[in-house]
């Protein structure tokens, strides 16, 4: 295990978050199994990392209600956005992670870091190594200038990160950079836990 991801994982736990770790993506599957109870709920926010893993054959096999909006057709997206937010489990990654075990998200809808926060019983939040940044300012740096140009190019959006991989705190209409959270403790009310890998895991 990297120096890097004991620290963070050291953070984390005097940071009253639980916390885990998994040497690559096979691991990870495993020891996600062991955090979702069978036949629950499972919202998924927008995570190239949940969808790289393939949690649906380890929801699938536990027979879980899945509630996630790339999955289903574009007129019933606002609503499973909702149910995401109300299920049981939401699973999700973060944008960065900083080795005091802060977690910094940036989010052009709201949907995620508002669900990673309030709703739901429990959130898991799968994040691989290479999102483990130095300080805060790395965070944003990170987040602005490789998570978001890489997602909007994916999204096919017209925004100046997607042309250039620099943030120009623009006005674009497909702004994907409206809200920001840090998560610096378990929140109030519900059961979090990070997983961690030891593998490079989406933007």
């Amino acid at each position: 295990m990297e120096e890097s991801i004991k620290e963070v994982l050291q953070a984390l736990t005097k940071r009253g978050i639980p916390c885990s770790y998994a040497a690559d993506k096979a691991h990870a599957l495993g020891e996600l199994a062991g955090l979702i109870a069978k036949g629950c709920s499972v919202g998924i926010g927008g995570s190239m990392t949940v969808q790289g893993l393939g949690v649906e054959s380890v929801l699938e096999e536990r027979g879980c209600r899945v509630f996630w909006h790339w999955r289903v057709n574009q007129e019933d997206v606002q609503e499973t956005l909702r149910q995401a937010m109300l299920a049981d489990v939401y699973l999700s990654s973060t944008n960065a992670i900083i080795l005091d075990g802060r977690l910094v998200n940036v989010d052009g809808r709201g949907n995620r870091v508002a669900s990673m926060i309030f709703g739901p019983e429990k959130v898991v939040i799968i994040a691989g190594k290479n999102k483990i940044v130095n300080d805060f300012e790395a965070a944003l740096d990170r987040i602005k200038k490789v998570a978001c140009p890489q997602n909007a190019r994916r999204l096919q959006l017209e925004t100046p990160c997607a042309e250039t991989d620099n943030c120009t705190d623009c006005a674009s209409a497909e702004r994907m950079c409206n809200v920001t959270t840090i998560i610096e403790g378990n929140p109030n009310g519900i059961e979090m836990h990070v997983l961690l890998v030891g593998e490079d895991l989406g933007f």
